[in-house]
């Protein structure tokens, strides 16, 4: 039970810190309300009028997403296999291989679509 002290503090701080982060929230916040706040979904912005047939998003927009988020799943399983490689075997050098070809497929994808050209 010794080693689940720490797990168990850290889990404490952060339900005390969201608590009182919630908690203290309405008086320190400001409390100035328009017509657009008081609406569902917006931001206190007023929104300004969207053309006929609604505004178009560029597709650019859903390539950087798509990016960021093969960069961070790389991060997430590639990590751990830098830190721990000297105690793996070569299964697990094969399986981070099949992995780096997985993702290298991802980034010709989006190459080959335009997601990486910025301007």
């Amino acid at each position: 039970m010794n080693a689940y002290i720490p797990i168990l503090v850290l889990g404490g701080l952060a339900l005390a810190f969201a608590l009182f982060s919630v908690g203290i929230a309405p008086f320190t916040g400001p409390s100035r309300y328009n017509r657009a706040k008081l609406d569902r979904y917006e931001s206190g912005i007023e929104p300004s009028p969207l053309p006929d047939g609604g505004g178009k998003v560029s597709i650019k927009y859903f390539f950087t997403a798509m990016m960021f988020i093969v960069f961070d799943i790389e991060v997430v399983f590639l990590l751990p296999f830098a830190v721990a490689f000297d105690e793996l075997s070569w299964f697990a050098f094969f399986a981070v291989m099949l992995f780096l070809l997985n993702i290298t497929i991802a980034y010709v994808y989006e190459w080959r679509r335009g997601g990486m050209d910025w301007t």
